[in-house]
């Protein structure tokens, strides 16, 4: 029987490897496996609600066993390591526990046709200090991590007498990350003002957010990137843009110019990368920022074997322009890769990935919503603002799920969610 393994499990790939074995895996025609390190799925783009406590990942996160068993497929819980085209196998490393001790020995898996869904990371540019001292958001341990230093950060002001005293934050990389936790983190301090944060309002929160070039949010059309200054501007961000860091301390970051920006609690939202260990693993073509480079059937370009999709693929374009890291992309990447690997397995032509771009949107927590829709509405892009585009936002993570659970389960999510928001307090307290 054929194997499909599918490594990670984030946006392309769980969407892809839960069709496989809808297909595939609930009939017996071919065995599907979900590799990831982790035990449970969040949707990426929503970490920075995490990071704040809008989102409790205990909650919402959706257990990859339980996925497995209700749509075909099985887990593996393991971290990749190694890949060998020859024998084609895939290694993964030992499982410890939380001491250090080992649980489960190396293993190795056998596969036939093997999708690499690993994502990316956070590229630091080698920046002195920040792995150190700043904290990314890549996953949802690293924002509970963030969350909880921000807690102590609330509570420590909240108990202080130091009139002056602030507290500091600073997010480097105007992307919808910097830009969307920027604004959460004020939603934050309102909310947590109301559960008995003695202090806590507004003015409390000294919040620089850095962006070393022109303008934030640079994938969007100037105007929306305006737009999002301005909103940020009069929640009370300091806003910096051609503006380097050449360092990161315990102090703060410090810029090419030498000014120190002050700051306890630093986010490095500056730019992705597919992980170091991908750099030419088992000999495939890979890029400066170790993506695997692949043709227009997401097949790498060295082993038809493997298939690649999301944010570790390097993708061209008709236009010559590498298909961006997004959410959107690795939907369509999942899809894609789903019929050529069906088409695989009957001997039939691969078809190649077109990327379509549907547009941007970035949520402003409460206070707003802007972007752009592309090809959708009318010819050409179309600026969205306000309930619209907050409407438009909730239904790509709506679609997400869909493509998970299918439509009854969505809806009962749904139910469930605004039932839990009267239930639940509206951020998490601990």
């Amino acid at each position: 029987m054929t194997r499909i393994i599918v490594v990670g499990g984030g946006a392309g790939g769980l969407e892809l490897v839960t069709k496989l074995g809808r297909q595939l895996g609930r009939k017996g025609k071919a065995e599907v496996i979900l590799v990831d390190r982790n035990r449970t799925h969040l949707w990426k783009p929503l970490l920075h609600e995490v990071a704040t406590g809008a989102m409790d990942p205990g909650i919402d996160g959706l257990s990859y066993r339980s996925q497995a068993h209700n749509h075909g497929f099985s887990f593996h819980l393991g971290t990749l390591t190694g890949i060998d085209r020859e024998a084609k196998t895939i290694t993964l490393a030992p499982l410890l526990d939380e001491a250090g001790k080992p649980m489960v020995s190396e293993r190795l898996l056998k596969y036939d046709i093997l999708v690499l869904a690993i994502g990316s990371v956070s590229n630091d540019f080698g920046t002195q200090g920040v792995r150190e001292h700043c904290i990314f958001l890549d996953s949802p341990q690293q924002a509970e991590r963030f969350h909880d230093e921000l807690m102590n950060r609330f509570l420590q002001y909240a108990e202080s007498d130091t009139v002056d005293e602030k507290v500091d934050i600073a997010i480097v990389g105007g992307g919808a990350t910097g830009v969307e936790l920027s604004a959460e983190l004020y939603n934050a301090v309102e909310h947590l003002a109301a559960y008995g944060f003695k202090k806590l309002n507004r003015n409390c929160l000294r919040l620089t957010l850095v962006e070393a070039g022109p303008r934030i949010l640079p994938a969007l059309p100037e105007r929306i990137s305006a737009m999002a200054h301005k909103e940020l501007r009069e929640l009370g961000v300091d806003v910096r843009i051609n503006t380097m860091i050449v360092e990161a301390t315990s102090e703060g970051l410090k810029t090419k110019e030498g000014e120190l920006i002050p700051a306890k609690l630093m986010v490095w939202a500056a730019g992705i990368k597919a992980p170091d260990f991908m750099k030419d693993i088992a000999g495939l073509e890979t890029n400066r920022i170790n993506q695997l480079a692949v043709t227009n059937t997401l097949q790498t370009t060295r082993d038809e074997n493997v298939f690649v999709i999301g944010d570790c693929a390097f993708c061209l374009q008709d236009n010559g322009k590498p298909v961006p890291p997004r959410a959107q992309s690795a939907h369509q990447m999942a899809s894609q890769a789903y019929d050529n690997i069906m088409a695989k397995l009957n001997n039939k032509p691969l078809k190649p990935y077109e990327y379509k771009d549907h547009g941007s949107l970035v949520n402003l927590s409460r206070y707003s919503t802007v972007g752009s829709l592309m090809g959708n509405l009318m010819r050409g892009s179309m600026m969205v603002e306000g309930r619209i585009a907050r409407t438009v936002y909730i239904s790509l993570y709506r679609m997400h799920q869909v493509a998970l659970h299918g439509y009854t389960r969505t809806g009962l999510m749904m139910l469930v969610g605004r039932i839990n928001r009267y239930l639940r307090p509206r951020l998490k307290l601990h």
